[in-house]
């Protein structure tokens, strides 16, 4: 089933685990946004920066520590998203349950193990 994913923190460096876990994203059939604190692109799909208006976003993946997350609060919880996941490093009780308040269900886990052992 394809869960629609923004990957917020995305970048084009390939030993990043926002850009290994675009590519797995996208090798195992999950359509993605990418968003970024710089313009790029992974796979060809660009990195935006920004927040750009998007919809039918399942999962946000976050990749930036909470100190940074602060500014994306509005925009994340304005998407709606059915699932937030907190990956290793990005734990943010903060953001945790204003998006838990809205019925989002969050999750501290790493996208790329969950989509490794067919959990996500």
């Amino acid at each position: 089933m394809n869960k629609k994913t923004l990957v917020l923190g995305a970048s084009e460096n390939p030993q990043r685990y926002s850009n290994m876990a675009a590519k797995s994203l996208l090798n195992h059939g999950h359509s993605i946004v990418l968003l970024g604190l710089r313009a790029g692109e992974i796979n060809g799909i660009p990195i935006q920066t920004g927040q750009p208006v998007v919809e039918n976003i399942d999962t946000v993946t976050l990749y930036l520590n909470p100190t940074n997350q602060k500014p994306w609060y509005e925009y994340i919880l304005k998407l709606k998203p059915k699932r937030i996941i907190f990956n290793p490093g990005t734990e943010n009780p903060e953001l945790f349950d204003q998006a838990s308040r809205i019925g989002t269900e969050c999750t501290e886990a790493c996208t790329l193990v969950l989509l490794s052992i067919g959990a996500y």
